[in-house]
């Protein structure tokens, strides 16, 4: 049985499943979907259309789904969606944005761990098991995928997509793509420090897998020789790591747009 506190508001064609708690104040707005078991802290603001899967815990003040912030913008302006799924726990003061397009939604996985004060913009996908540090700031358009690890304060230029497993320390600017499994900081640009050993170890990896991935990051990223040239050779290679082909091919991908930011290149021009 849900448990809804007496101040709650939450609107007629709102849908809510079983063993939900509901806290003072929160506001559900129409055609909301919270599935089973959420957890919904006091003064959560869910927005029209926003759909949550099972178990997320929402704590106090956050605001989920409320329009984007764009010029000309207005609380009755039409949107598109806002998809959470399953597990995530979204702390206090966090606000994640629905897309801009009637026909598309953000979306936010499974698993994932988004801290206080954090901003999830419009037309994102946030994969699975994602941390984002408090204060971390994503623009819209992002792609923020699995095991990925955003420290705190971290700021990310829209179109920007930040590849598996990887790590950017506290304070970085990204504004192009970032490889997966590495470690990341500064800003303008962002430069790759080394290998995220610990997104290795969370990702699963074998000691075999790991120390391929290693190899691979010394010829990139530690060899005088032009990174593109070093893919090209690493790709070419027989019998070549699978993880391995996929950072070569995020780094093909993010030298297709200029400023290497591969998502640009979906830019709807509308």
């Amino acid at each position: 049985m849900s448990k809804i506190h007496s101040t709650a508001v939450i609107e007629k064609s709102a849908k809510i499943g079983s063993d939900v708690t509901i806290g003072p104040n929160c506001f559900i707005d129409e055609d909301a979907e919270i599935g089973d078991g959420c957890i919904l802290d006091a003064n959560v603001i869910i927005g029209k259309g926003v759909k949550a899967g099972k178990m997320n815990v929402f704590y106090p003040n956050c605001v989920i789904g409320r329009n984007p912030q764009m010029l000309g913008a207005r609380p009755d302006t039409k949107c598109g969606g806002l998809e959470i799924g399953n597990d995530n726990m979204i702390r206090e003061f966090v606000t994640i944005h629905p897309s801009i397009y009637h026909d598309t939604s953000t979306t936010v996985g499974n698993n994932n761990l988004i801290m206080v004060s954090a901003h999830i913009g419009h037309d994102c996908i946030v994969e699975d098991k994602v941390v984002l540090s408090n204060n971390t700031q994503i623009s819209g358009h992002c792609k923020i995928e699995t095991g990925a690890w955003l420290s705190g304060t971290v700021q990310i230029h829209q179109f920007t997509t930040v590849g598996k497993w990887s790590y950017a320390a506290a304070f970085s600017g990204l504004n192009h793509d970032v490889p997966p499994f590495v470690i990341v900081s500064g800003h303008y640009p962002p430069e790759v420090r080394g290998v995220n050993e610990r997104g290795l170890n969370r990702a699963g990896l074998n000691e075999q897998q790991q120390a391929a991935i290693m190899e691979a990051y010394k010829i990139l990223f530690r060899t005088k020789t032009p990174l593109l040239k070093n893919v090209q050779a690493l790709i070419e290679k027989p019998g070549i790591d699978e993880n391995v082909r996929v950072m070569c091919q995020s780094i093909l991908n993010s030298n297709k747009h200029r400023f290497g930011r591969f998502l640009e290149a979906s830019r709807r021009k509308e």
